[in-house]
C-alpha cells in the first residue's frame, strides 16, 4: 500500500470520549468527519494495510485527556478514510499548550498554521506505519 499521508485540522476544541453528554461526543465526530470530507473529497476508502493514526492537540487551559480525545477521531474517520478502525495499528497522540514556546520551523506546514493561529484544535496525519524499529 502506497498512500499520500492525508492531515486536516479539526478547529476546534476536542470532545473527551468520557463525556457525560453523550449528544456532544456525536455532534463532534460529525464535524471531525465533515471536516476530514472537505480535504479527503473523492479519494477511495483505504480498505487494507497498516496505517498510523497523528493526533496534535493544541490546547488552552484545563484540556481533555490526550487518550480520551484518539477514539472519537478515529471513529469519525471509519467508512470516510478507513474502512475498518482495525487498519489502525500505531497511533500516537501528542498535547501541547498554546501558551507554551513552539518551534515551529520543521514542523509540517498544516500544523505549522494551526500554531500560528493561536486557537484550540486538533492536527490529524493518517499515514503508513513504519517498522517497529523506527518508533524505538
Amino acid at each position: 500500500m502506497r498512500i499520500i499521508p492525508f492531515e486536516f485540522v479539526i478547529p476546534r476544541r476536542p470532545v473527551s470520549l468520557q463525556t457525560k453528554k453523550k449528544q456532544n461526543l456525536q455532534a463532534w465526530k460529525n464535524f471531525v468527519r465533515v471536516e476530514a470530507q472537505k480535504l479527503w473529497k473523492d479519494r477511495s476508502v483505504i480498505k487494507q494495510g497498516d496505517l498510523q493514526l497523528t493526533l496534535v492537540y493544541l490546547c488552552d487551559d484545563f484540556p481533555a485527556d490526550t487518550d480520551n480525545i484518539i477514539k472519537p477521531i478515529q471513529d469519525a474517520l471509519v467508512g470516510l478514510v478507513f474502512e475498518d478502525d482495525s487498519l489502525v495499528s500505531d497511533v500516537e497522540s501528542h498535547r501541547r499548550f498554546m501558551s507554551d514556546p513552539i518551534e515551529i520551523k520543521s514542523l509540517p506546514s498544516l500544523l505549522q498554521r494551526a500554531v500560528i493561529t493561536g486557537q484550540e484544535c486538533v492536527y490529524v496525519k493518517v499515514s503508513e506505519s513504519q517498522p517497529l524499529e523506527k518508533y524505538l
